[in-house]
Parts: structure tokens; C-alpha cells; sequence
């Protein structure tokens, strides 16, 4: 990575004017800077919840994933960051790029000259590393312009605003969702925020297995809720009586609530569980302050899709960039595909302890 620093430092030297700026220099984050990444993470617009440090740490800890995260400082300032992850599997490929299982990341600045650098790092080390492709996650294209990027569509995301009142914010959701809201309501379900993941999981693990996807490790739902704090809530609904009806753990980033991870007992479908689970989520960020809530993303086609449509949520469309190296085509890891279709039908046949065991062996390759 020498040759990126020193070019950059030959072309940006400074006259000997001492007003003249620093050249920007290029550098992999150590623990003892993770304070300043942050702080410039919470501050440029580009940046996500999910170019925090943290993530460095949850998914290294939880999957045993490398990675590498890069910034461009100048005059002791952070201009920018890229969160880098390796994925290297012979079923799903070798690839690099945006942290596994988070829906945005890419290069982040506020000095538009700090993005070539970042972008020559990511150049430079998939390369060394051999990969198939690097893989950029963003609501808009970092290269609109450069044929070298590609990008598909296979995601979306739906972002919505909600007000500071409650019944404005009911009376946004469509007829039909709505009445499934009010049934849960009236059927006395309960939010419940709990300080560990033990309930969210069962509730999430009973979910999975019935779609067919492996599931996470119940090690990275604790290591999210530790790692972020009051940044990540896990929301638990249960029926008048106590019973485990679904739950789902959200982050909140600046003036948003981000749903991530959810899932609901054979029970939700009875009571309109998960259409709770979310009204219920909605109204506590509304108080907490946030005036977007981001439904998150999904693939075309899927269930998901559908559900959040019926909100009332308008689909965006996420132009993931891909640029190859060693692949000759475009990733397709998606279970729409038909070369998956008979391991989701034999993942659903699975016992479900048996796939809890299985599933994070198999999970820590998908990205």
C-alpha cells in the first residue's frame, strides 16, 4: 500500500509556502483512531450507520471475516473512509468490497480528492488478494460515469417519512395494512425492549428456517447490541398473556430508525404480529425523535418486497456497482435463482435445532 501513499504524496506536495495544506495521506484504522473515525462517519452527509468502526470488530469477531478499513487523512483530519470485507467461498465466490450483510457502504468523503485514493486502495488490494469482483453498496452510483463499474437490479429499499404524531402517521399506512395494525392493537399485543437477544433470536430463527436461509449466529446479534448500544434496540412484542409473538432488532442513525433484523413465531400470523411488530417500532422512534424510517432492503419478488410495498412504502431502486477482476459476470447470489431453489426446499425440511447448528457455518459466505 506504500505505492498509493507515496504517489499521492508526490502528487499532492506542498509549495514551500507553510500555508499550503498537507497532502493527503492513506492509512488503515488502529484501535486508538476508532474515536475520530466515528466522529467523522456521524458527521459527513455520504456516511452511513454502517461505515461505523464497530462493524470492524462485529464482523471479524462473528464470522472470522477479514477486513480492512481504509482512510485519507490531511493536516490530522479524516477527508474519508472505505470499510472493506473479503468473502472467499467456492459455492457464493471470492469477492471484496462493502462490509458482509449491511445494506450500504462504499467510499464516504468530504474531500472529493480523497475518493481516488480510496477507490486505488480497493483497486489495489483486490488485486492482491485475487478476487473475483468488488462490490460497492450506495442509494446512488459512486461511478455514473466509468464502464469499468456495473451495476444490476436485484435491490431496493424503502424509505419513508413519519411525523412526531401518531395517528398521522397511522392514517399514511394503506386501508387493508392498517386494519391488520388496529387488529393487533385490539388484540392487546405489547412492545417490549429487551436487553439481550434471546428472544429476538428464537423469534428470528423460527422465521428463517420457514423461508429456507441459514441462520446467523446468535453470537452476532449479541455482538451488535453490545458494540452499538443505544444505537441498536431489540423490540419484543408479545400478547396479553406473555407469549413470544415476534421480534426485531433496529438501529438508529441520526434522525432514522433502520428495522434490520426481525422475525416472528407460527403465533404472529394469527394476531397480526409482524404488522404490529413494525407500527409498534414506528411509534417508539416517533417519540425518540426519528423522522425517517427506512424498512430497509429487499430483493424484487420476495415476500418482503411485497409486505413493504403494502405500507405504503415506495420502492428505490439500490444500484450496487460491481467492478470484475477475476469473474466474468455479475454476481447472482440471490435465492431467486434456480440453482438454490433445492437447498432452500431442503433447508425448510431440516430440523430446526439442527439447522441453528448448520446455519452460521454456511451464512458467514453470503455477504
Amino acid at each position: 500500500m506504500n505505492s498509493i501513499i507515496e504517489a499521492a504524496q508526490a502528487k499532492r506536495a506542498a509549495p514551500a509556502d507553510a500555508q499550503a495544506a498537507s497532502p493527503l495521506t492513506l492509512h488503515l484504522l488502529q484501535p486508538q483512531d476508532s474515536a475520530r473515525w466515528d466522529a467523522f462517519v456521524r458527521a459527513c452527509p455520504d456516511a452511513t450507520f454502517f461505515h461505523l468502526s464497530g462493524w470492524q470488530k462485529v464482523i471479524e469477531q462473528a464470522f472470522g471475516i477479514k477486513t480492512w478499513f481504509y482512510y485519507v487523512e490531511q493536516d490530522g483530519q479524516i477527508q474519508g473512509v472505505l470499510p472493506l470485507a473479503e468473502i472467499k467461498s467456492r459455492l457464493f465466490g471470492h469477492s471484496l468490497g462493502a462490509m458482509p450483510f449491511c445494506v450500504y457502504g462504499g467510499p464516504a468523503a468530504t474531500n472529493d480528492a480523497a475518493r481516488p485514493l480510496l477507490d486505488a486502495a480497493a483497486h489495489e488490494l483486490a488485486q492482491k488478494l485475487g478476487v473475483g469482483h468488488l462490490e460497492y453498496r450506495g442509494m446512488q452510483r459512486f461511478h455514473p460515469e466509468d464502464a469499468a463499474w456495473h451495476t444490476k437490479e436485484l435491490y431496493v429499499t424503502f424509505r419513508k417519512a413519519i411525523s412526531a404524531d401518531h395517528e398521522e402517521n397511522l392514517n399514511a399506512i394503506p386501508r387493508k395494512q392498517r386494519a391488520m395494525v388496529r387488529k393487533g392493537i385490539k388484540l392487546g399485543l405489547r412492545g417490549e425492549v429487551d436487553d439481550n437477544v434471546d428472544r429476538m433470536f428464537e423469534a428470528y430463527a423460527n422465521s428463517v428456517h420457514r423461508l429456507g436461509t441459514p441462520v446467523f449466529p446468535k453470537k452476532y446479534f449479541a455482538l451488535l447490541q453490545k458494540t452499538f448500544g443505544d444505537e441498536c434496540e431489540v423490540r419484543t412484542i408479545v400478547t396479553d398473556k406473555g407469549e413470544l409473538v415476534g421480534s426485531v432488532l433496529s438501529f438508529f442513525w441520526r434522525d432514522e430508525v433502520v428495522p434490520y433484523y426481525g422475525g416472528g413465531m407460527d403465533i404472529a400470523r394469527n394476531v397480526a404480529g409482524n404488522d404490529f411488530m413494525y407500527w409498534n417500532l414506528m411509534e417508539a422512534a416517533a417519540n425518540r425523535g426519528c423522522r425517517l424510517f427506512d424498512f430497509g432492503r429487499s430483493k424484487l419478488g420476495t415476500g418482503a418486497y411485497d409486505f413493504k410495498k403494502n405500507w405504503g412504502f415506495t420502492a428505490q431502486h439500490l444500484p450496487y456497482e460491481y467492478k470484475l477482476y477475476g469473474a466474468q459476470a455479475l454476481p447472482d447470489n440471490n435465492p431467486l435463482n434456480p440453482k438454490y431453489q433445492l437447498f432452500i426446499k431442503m433447508w425448510k425440511k431440516l430440523p430446526l435445532p439442527l439447522a441453528n447448528f448448520m446455519g452460521p457455518y454456511i451464512v458467514r459466505n453470503l455477504g
